[in-house]
């Protein structure tokens, strides 16, 4: 296209493609591939049925090594870019698990009798009948769902939920529905579906079980929970820690191990009323406070030796950031889900904080999302 820098999904660095303009967006020229003429050595048949048109997933056609590879480069080049903070792709940490099969949670889409996800870029239906990186009990689930949709006793009413799974217990969570929905529809899904659950499913991680509350934040790969919490607090110790956007407490638990005193901040009522009862039932002392973070920092006086924070897509945010700066802790550990919000953070502590340890965390193979762990000292 005549040296245009022009962006087409599924394709590969260095393979040669023919493909069709899509027009600009936000004033970048897109594309959409037809064809791969010259294919990378990283390519791979994508396992799923519905790739290309489900928008769950952009990397299926990727060895999995390769993904990381990309994913690594990606977080150094979001943070040069945004942050202007220049940290080696090769110095950067992986922590990788199962590259399939590792979602414990999923949202499903029902219309007019067929059940599955969005559409690339569309709100469109694409129908599945199997998730390769849902669970092995997701996807008995699902099969099981594709019958319930069909079946009359099914409230068209009901337009999207979420099944949260441990492979043995169950929970439902209705998150699109045009009218109140009746006990009766749960008491059916419980029927067809063994080990349902009318409330909290109670999560295990190593040594630890987690009560989770409907709607309350949970990681989604079943498989490397652990890793996260030891990458996160990894040879920290001290007497005092704060947890904030602590949710039901995975991080909490294991830091309350490590310090002699652990405040969680969390907004959310559910979650922090299901890390006072996974405190409690470990026999961990963790105090709470039920604030926003912002308003939480703005009122403290004093730093802990240690604070860890895993703050949604948002990021902390200029005010947090300006804060933290002021009360200057030993050590901060920013638990990240966006390359780029994490840069435009980092950038702003960087006067006070130096960052010493960047660890990729493959939470979501087949995605481009990355999560990332953060470890900061006080300059």
């Amino acid at each position: 296209m005549d040296g245009e820098v022009v962006f087409t999904p599924f394709v590969l660095p260095g393979e040669t493609v023919e493909v069709t303009r899509a027009g600009a967006r936000n004033k970048v020229q897109r594309a959409n591939l037809v064809r791969v003429e010259k294919p990378s050595p990283d390519r791979v048949p994508a396992p799923c049925p519905q790739y290309q048109v489900c928008g769950g997933c952009q990397y299926q056609h990727a060895a999995y090594e390769a993904q990381l590879r990309f994913k690594r480069e990606i977080l150094a080049e979001t943070l040069r870019r945004v942050g202007r903070i220049e940290f080696d792709a090769a110095r950067i940490e992986t922590i990788a698990g199962e590259p399939y099969g590792y979602r414990n949670r999923v949202q499903f889409h029902v219309e007019k009798g067929r059940i599955g996800y969005r559409m690339m870029q569309s709100n469109k239906l694409a129908a599945a009948e199997v998730c390769p990186i849902a669970s092995p009990r997701l996807n008995q689930i699902l099969t099981t769902l594709n019958r319930l949709v069909r079946d009359r006793a099914w409230p068209e009413f009901v337009s999207s939920f979420e099944v949260f799974t441990d492979e043995t217990d169950v929970q439902w969570n209705v998150m699109e529905t045009g009218r109140p929905v009746a006990k009766r529809f749960f008491d059916w899904l419980a029927q067809e579906v063994q080990g349902s659950v009318g409330g909290p499913l109670d999560y295990a991680v190593g040594d630890d079980r987690f009560r989770v509350s409907g709607g309350a934040f949970f990681q989604v790969n079943r498989f490397l929970l652990p890793q996260l919490a030891d990458a996160a607090l990894n040879g920290v110790t001290g007497e005092s820690a704060w947890d904030l956007y602590s949710g039901v407490g995975l991080f909490s638990l294991p830091m309350a191990r490590k310090f002699r005193q652990v405040l969680a901040v969390e907004s959310g009522r559910s979650a922090l009323a299901d890390l006072a009862f996974n405190a409690e039932r470990a026999s961990l002392s963790i105090m709470r406070s039920e604030q926003q973070v912002e308003q939480f920092l703005m009122e403290a006086t004093e730093a802990p030796d240690f604070v860890l924070a895993d703050p949604p897509r948002a990021g902390l945010g200029s005010k947090a950031t300006a804060r933290l700066t002021e009360l200057r802790p030993k050590r901060l550990v920013i638990v990240a889900c966006d390359p780029a919000t994490l840069a435009r953070d980092l950038a702003a502590l960087r006067d006070v904080f130096e960052l010493q340890q960047l660890t990729l965390v493959d939470l979501f193979p087949q995605t481009y999302h990355v999560e990332a762990i953060a470890t900061l000292a006080a300059r």
